[in-house]
C-alpha cells in the first residue's frame, strides 16, 4: 500500500488505554445509549464518560446501567447509579439526554486483569463536581454558561 500521502504529522497518535489508576475524577458523561444486554433479556443504558480535567484529560471510561433486568439486583445497582448521577448534576432525569455534558465526580477503580481480560477500570461511584481537581467533594462547579456551543471544558 502507498503511504506517501500519508502525513502522521496531521493526526493525533493513538493514546495509552491502560487503566486510570484508582481515584475521583472531574468528568462529563458525552453519550448515553440504550442497549440489548448480550442474553436478549434486557437491556442496558451505556454511558460515555470523559475525563475533563487534569493529567487524564481526554481520556474514555464507560459505564452501564443495568436498567432493564430479569435480575433485581442488578436493576436496583443500575437505578442507585442513576439516582447519584441524577443528584451529582441536579437533574431531575426524564430523559438520558439529560445526563450529557454536566461536569461531575467520577470514583474510578481498577478492575485487575483476568480470564484473558486486561486490567481495566470500573465506575465505583458518582458526586458532585468540584471547581478543580484537590479540592474535595461537594464543592459544587458553577454551571454558567456564556451562550457558546462549546462546553467550557473544550474550549
Amino acid at each position: 500500500m502507498d503511504l506517501s500521502t500519508y502525513n502522521i504529522h496531521e493526526v493525533e497518535p493513538m493514546g495509552n488505554f491502560e487503566p486510570l489508576p484508582a481515584d475521583w475524577y472531574r468528568c462529563v458523561i458525552t453519550n448515553a445509549e440504550q442497549k440489548p444486554n448480550s442474553k436478549k433479556t434486557g437491556a442496558y443504558l451505556e454511558l460515555r464518560i470523559e475525563v475533563i480535567d487534569g493529567q487524564y484529560q481526554g481520556r474514555l471510561v464507560f459505564d452501564r446501567l443495568n436498567l432493564i433486568n430479569p435480575n433485581s439486583v442488578a436493576v436496583d445497582i443500575a437505578r442507585r447509579s442513576l439516582a447519584s448521577i441524577a443528584h451529582a448534576i441536579s437533574v431531575d432525569v426524564k430523559d438520558s439526554v439529560e445526563l450529557l455534558d454536566k461536569p461531575l465526580m467520577v470514583k474510578l477503580a481498577v478492575r485487575p486483569a483476568e480470564n484473558g481480560y486486561d486490567a481495566s477500570n470500573e465506575v465505583k461511584g458518582y458526586d458532585a463536581a468540584v471547581t478543580s481537581v484537590g479540592e474535595g467533594l461537594g464543592a459544587v462547579a458553577p454551571a454558567t454558561s456564556n451562550g457558546s456551543a462549546t462546553p467550557p471544558w473544550k474550549r
